[in-house]
Parts: structure tokens; sequence; C-alpha cells
């Protein structure tokens, strides 16, 4: 895939940076000849995205019958419990936008996290059609990424083991915060042929003006996709930002 490259770009407020980036995934999508894999992020900032996507103006363009959705992490609690990032896009686009139920995969949340994270990993290999991920045939057309203010991304929290996992494709994580979470590690979030992380806010301010600059250890910094890299953030992340002179 090359080399990866870097692109950033600042809305003026995070329902610009919705719209931005429903009419980027729509343009993917589009252009896409075969299925279109889509790793999902939670959070507020994409709750908008994925109302928008549902709306007429984008479910009307939508290729829905090709795209197949897939979940980055998720809480460690039931599909109907309000924590539960699978919850928040069944009920902000999937019962909203047609959908098949077949391209729905969310992460197994009953037994124990271990299962769980095991269950989900044989759920990707047989989506890939095998165990060991081709750099030049990523896994995902779209993977869409968060950025914590303690700089985590998916459940990729700071000082927890799962940061140097680089065999399984999806791990426990059994601190939690509270609860335990299962996500995607570092190799399977970078077989994606597009990486964007989105992120709004001014408490997000800091952590960004930190990875940014380089040479920061956040979980998030250490995202190293095999295609794109794409940062969109509104103004008030961006606030921190080091102005050219």
């Amino acid at each position: 895939m090359g080399e990866t490259s870097d692109r950033y770009e600042i809305l003026p407020d995070p329902a610009a940076l919705a719209r931005r980036v429903a009419e980027w995934m729509t343009a993917a999508a589009l252009a896409a000849k075969d299925k279109f894999r889509v790793s999902l992020s939670g959070g507020s900032t994409p709750k908008t995205l994925y109302q928008l996507l549902a709306t007429d103006e984008f479910s009307a363009r939508f290729p829905w019958q090709r795209v197949f959705w897939y979940w980055g992490d998720e809480r460690f609690v039931p599909h109907d419990h309000p924590d539960s990032n699978y919850r928040m896009v069944r009920e902000a686009m999937l019962t909203k936008a047609p959908v098949p139920p077949e391209n729905i995969h969310p992460i197994p949340t009953d037994g124990s996290p271990l299962d769980a994270a095991s269950r989900y990993e044989r759920t990707l290999q047989e989506a890939y059609g095998g165990k060991i991920l081709d750099p030049t045939r990523p896994l995902f057309d779209v993977t869409l990424l968060g950025l914590g203010a303690d700089g985590h991304t998916a459940s990729l929290l700071p000082g927890e083991p799962v940061l140097e996992e680089r065999q399984r494709w999806v791990a426990a994580v059994s601190h939690g915060r509270p609860e335990a979470r299962i996500t995607m590690t570092y190799p399977v979030i970078d077989s994606s042929r597009r990486v964007a992380f989105l992120v709004t806010g001014r408490e997000k301010a800091t952590i960004l003006r930190t990875i940014r600059a380089g040479g920061s250890a956040a979980p998030a910094s250490r995202v190293r996709p095999v295609g794109e890299l794409f940062w969109f953030v509104d103004q008030a992340a961006a606030s921190e930002e080091r102005r050219p002179d």
C-alpha cells in the first residue's frame, strides 16, 4: 500500500465534521467495486455521523447492500445496555437505514470477555479469509477511531498489556473503565485502507497537539495503517495547534 500518508483537516464544529466524514465515507463506499468493510467507533462524535448517514440525504446514495459493519471496541455489557457501542450505532443508524441484518457484526458480550474476544477474532478471520494479515490486502476499507483526553483510542488504554499485543486480532481488556472491554489490536486497526480519527472538543486539544507534534507515547499515536491516515478535527480540538508564524 506504500507509506502511510497523514491528512489533517479542521472543520468548524462537530456538525460540519460529521457532514464532511459522511461525504467522505459515501464517496469511498460508492467507489468500491466489492464488499466494503467498516470498523466503527463509539462516542458522541461518531454518533452524529451515524445519524447523518441514516437521513434521506445520505441514505438514498449510500450503498448499504455492499457495506459490512464491525466494531473496533466494545464495553462488556449486554447489547441493550445504555453504555453499549452496538446499541448506540443501532439506534443512531442501523434501525433507520436499509442495512441488511447479515451485514452487521457486533462484538459478542456474552460468556467471558476472553471467550468473546476469541469469537470475534474468528469472525474477522472468516471475513478476511485467512489468519495472517497481508499488508497489500487490508481487512477494512474504513476504520473510524476516536481520541480520549488521555490519548487512548478504541480500548487501547494507557499502560495496558494489550498495547504490546501483536498476535491476537481481538483482545479483552480486563480492567476497563470500570467494566471490562474488548478491543481490536493494533495489527487489525492498521489493516485498513483508510483510518480516520474523529476528534472534537476543547478537552482533546492538549493531547491532539502532543500527538501531532510527534514523539508521544499515547496509544493513539501508535496507529500506523497500511493505507492512509486521516485526522478530521473540529476547531475546538485544534485550538492548541501551533500556528505558523
